[in-house]
């Protein structure tokens, strides 16, 4: 099975603004990052389309299901953003530096205050991808979805730490192929 994972466009958030699960919405720019992503895969046929709940994921989803004339997105919640908790929407400056800093060298096992940890979206994102593998095989999906998600399924592609896979650069509107052949992950290439 070939999945790519699109990382939703440019979100209409302040620089600094700290926004995993908020329900943010779309830049001014989202057309044009839009027709940037479609010749990344207009090469797909009929895949089955899937996209977290949150708008700037949904919106872009639909813009393509609509143009392309794919099947309508499946709306997964385990392709959310990670969930930051009592931080969401605070800027960055406003959460006590200490509290960051804790949170940032072990941000893999711990979680913002009522949030949760990079483990855990792992296992949501791993658990999307094995049921995803296991139920359609040997067709394409194209899953639109945030970037914590797809660092997620790049470390499980190259069996890295988790810790090291915020070290993946992901620009917005960009494409990232994993492929899944019998049981095996494979990533193809990351950031198109």
């Amino acid at each position: 099975m070939d999945v790519y994972l699109v990382r939703h466009t440019t979100p209409d958030v302040a620089v600094g603004v700290c926004y995993g699960q908020a329900d943010v919405g779309l830049a001014e720019s989202f057309d044009a990052e839009w027709l940037a992503l479609t010749p990344k895969i207009e090469h797909l046929e009929t895949p089955l389309v899937f996209s977290s709940p949150l708008q700037r994921c949904a919106k872009l989803a639909q813009r393509t299901v609509d143009h392309f004339k794919f099947s309508s997105p499946l709306i997964d919640t385990r392709l959310l953003e990670l969930d930051f908790g009592d931080w969401e929407l605070k800027s960055w400056r406003d959460i006590p530096e200490g509290i960051v800093s804790e949170w940032t060298d072990e941000h893999v096992k711990l979680a913002p205050p009522n949030g949760e940890s990079y483990v855990e979206l792992h296992h949501r994102a791993k658990a999307f991808l094995y049921d995803l593998a296991k139920y359609q095989n040997n067709k394409q999906a194209l899953v639109f979805t945030h970037a914590g998600v797809i660092r997620a399924l790049v470390a499980e592609a190259l069996n890295l730490p988790l810790r090291e896979a915020s070290r993946v650069e992901l620009n917005y509107g960009s494409v990232t192929h994993i492929a899944v052949d019998a049981g095996v992950t494979r990533l193809e290439f990351v950031n198109r």
